[in-house]
């Protein structure tokens, strides 16, 4: 596994849009696996998407505090309810800002053997969710900032 150098605000990829896993391989699991490392060794962070750290693929690794979850091309396919809520971001250091998010949000995704799987978050998991696909997008939360 290897730490992977995080990609900063002003860097181009971040706004591109990431591509569609068409196949999980050995070579994805490794990704993921480096992103999560990378997650973990920021010290700070909560979740990490692949153009994070250069990739343009739709890879998300989060870590809320009850354990890794590795998503292959997530999609948000249902949303619930609004929250206000205060988010940072690996890639722009020392900056956060108050935005809305959905309260509750349920995700299909692929796991890392390659089978659908389909998560529910709430609060700061669904908000986590939502800036992490954010990602995959070229979306950055500040781009929602409410103030």
């Amino acid at each position: 596994m290897a730490l992977r150098e995080i990609r900063l605000f002003g860097d181009e990829i971040l706004r591109k849009k990431s591509r569609n896993v068409e196949v999980v391989d050995d070579k994805i699991r490794q990704i993921l696996d480096d992103m999560a490392d990378t997650m973990y060794n920021a010290g700070n962070g909560a979740g990490l998407a692949a153009p994070q750290v250069g990739i343009l693929k739709r890879l998300v690794v989060i870590d809320m505090g009850q354990g890794l979850i590795k998503l292959v091309n997530p999609q948000i396919i249902k949303k619930e309810g609004k929250q206000e809520v205060i988010e940072g971001c690996l890639s722009i250091p020392n900056k956060w800002g108050k935005l809305i998010r959905p309260a509750k949000v349920t995700v299909k995704a692929l796991n890392e053997n390659g089978e659908e799987i389909i998560l529910t978050g709430t609060g700061d998991l669904a908000k986590c969710f939502c800036h992490e696909i954010d990602h995959l997008e070229g979306i950055l939360f500040t781009d929602l900032v409410t103030e």
